[in-house]
């Protein structure tokens, strides 16, 4: 006569369920749990619906529809005439020596859905890429966040943007929105924004373009973004400027590229120091107003760097951050009005007109690489959220955009001058005030990183938003370390009232 192992049985003792929340969630996870925690093996007979309900005084239908999720995860498995049991799971290679009932011991304890048991550093562990490391050696800062206040780099004054008339395109939008538009759309943007940006740019800037040369973007960082994973190999140097955006420079070390700084002299970016790097592929500019310096690059220098680029067959990736913000004189031509090797791609966003948050931004290409970077981007994300486009070509279509942009136009300048007019510029160390143009930032240069630090310390404890210009050049900058130091300030991000009281808190701060 044969003996069998008889089943483990299956104690309900200590489920205990809070009846102010849903029971057939609760049994689920508490049932489950115990698998993978091995209270409960592979093998081990469960009761039937009826006697766990009475045993846990609950409806036999809460646990019919646990059992039911168990059944269909591959927790249990019911055995035909014989009742339910807890599936054979994989066994744990620590306990797979072991021989206790005969049966399977379950999954690895290591196995949980509770993130605080996963390792520390899971990419140690788990993942291993080389795109992994360049990640973790590039990692791009949060941007400040809360309320704006003085002085916040990279922000508009977005208190003055028509939010009313927004809201009212936006409920026009969707009160009757057209049913076409609610599929799914073009991956290089919708096709009215694109006509209505390509019709600003030639009217504004003098750039020759048509609609079909232009791909939307969620905001202009994934237009830098774009362009380095499609103009870069790994390996492959690329030049940035240095002091620079460094938010461009990670985009472009996550892609491979060997970065190069290049310094930025009253003219813009060297262009010898450019051309002695032989082997460059790529050169990522802010012509229009140089970021974080100020600079405005000039026309012979532009034209310096689009002979680079032809005579190399380089790319330039000419940023326009704020290039609406010139404070005499129309907006200068972009370095793409210029091209005539089709060399340069364009990027521009309304985060700085409107407000960071819209996420909307765009790339002008030659019109030979639309395509790819079309495609490219349909696979991040198959294309731009539709009403934010359709409410934005309606908002420029209706003439809102360019009254927007003259009001933002004056409210920065004269915001500049209150900054201008209250800069206590007596402080030891402290540079002179620069020539501010364009742009909705300055930067004022000091006589030491710790003299910097110094002044950062107290401008935070007085509540004051100010940024080191150290922290803008890449970390194997030969320049010395005492001529990276600076202050850079935005101007635009609050009313003239807030920037007055900021400047009476810094002269208390830095004087005291």
């Amino acid at each position: 006569m044969s003996l069998t192992t008889p089943p483990l049985s299956f104690n309900p003792a200590g489920i205990e369920l809070d009846r102010r929340l849903g029971l057939t969630r609760q049994l689920y996870e508490a049932l489950r749990q115990r698998v993978l925690d091995e209270r409960l093996v592979s093998g081990t007979r469960l009761p039937a619906t009826r006697d766990l309900a009475a045993a846990l005084s609950i409806s036999r239908n809460s646990v019919i529809r646990a059992y039911d999720q168990l059944y269909a995860e591959g927790f249990i498995e019911s055995r035909v005439g014989d009742g339910t049991y807890v599936a054979q799971l994989p066994m744990s290679k620590k306990l797979s020596t072991k021989v206790s009932t005969g049966l399977p011991t379950g999954l690895s304890p290591t196995l949980s859905t509770k993130w605080t048991n996963l390792p520390g550093h899971l990419d140690d562990e788990v993942i291993h890429s080389a795109g992994l490391d360049r990640v973790k050696n590039h990692h791009l800062p949060q941007p400040p966040s809360g309320p704006p206040r003085a002085f916040r780099v990279g922000v508009p004054a977005f208190d003055l943007f028509p939010f009313e008339v927004w809201a009212k395109l936006n409920a026009g939008f969707w009160r009757k929105p057209d049913l076409q538009l609610l599929c799914y759309g073009d991956p290089a943007g919708d096709g009215r924004l694109r006509g209505l940006i390509a019709a600003y740019l030639r009217s504004s800037r003098g750039l020759q373009c048509s609609a079909e040369q232009i791909v939307i973007t969620s905001g202009a960082q994934q237009a830098i973004s774009l362009c380095a994973q499609l103009l870069v190999e790994p390996g492959d140097s690329v030049a940035v400027e240095n002091p620079g955006y460094r938010a461009a420079g990670h985009a472009f070390a996550l892609a491979g590229g060997r970065l190069h700084g290049v310094a930025v002299d009253g003219e813009g970016i060297d262009c010898q120091a450019l051309n002695a790097l032989g082997d460059c592929r790529v050169v990522y500019v802010t012509p229009s107003h140089q970021y974080p310096l100020g600079v405005v690059m000039s026309l012979a220098r532009r034209l310096e760097l689009l002979a680079w680029a032809q005579r190399t067959g380089g790319w330039v990736v000419e940023d326009d951050y704020d290039g609406e913000y010139r404070y005499s004189g129309a907006p200068l031509s972009p370095l793409a009005a210029l091209d005539r090797s089709g060399r340069v791609l364009y990027v521009g966003t309304f985060g700085k007109v409107a407000f960071p948050a819209l996420r909307l931004g765009y790339l002008v290409l030659p019109a030979a690489l639309v395509d790819a970077f079309a495609q490219r981007r349909a696979v991040d994300m198959r294309h731009s959220e539709v009403s934010t486009q359709a409410v934005m070509a309606e908002f420029m279509a209706a003439g809102h955009f360019q009254r927007h942009i003259r009001r933002m136009r004056r409210a920065a300048l004269s915001r500049r001058n209150t900054l201008l007019a209250g800069w206590p510029g007596d402080l030891p160390g402290l540079g002179p005030l620069p020539n501010v143009a364009a742009g909705l930032h300055l930067t004022v240069r000091l006589d030491s990183v710790a003299r910097e630090q110094q002044l950062l310390a107290q401008a935070l404890a007085a509540g004051v938003e100010v940024n080191g210009l150290s922290n803008y050049w890449l970390a194997d900058s030969i320049t010395p370390l005492d001529q990276r130091a600076g202050l850079v300030l935005g101007f635009a991000a609050v009313p003239e009232a807030a920037i007055t009281q900021a400047l009476a808190r810094l002269r208390v701060a830095w004087q005291g």
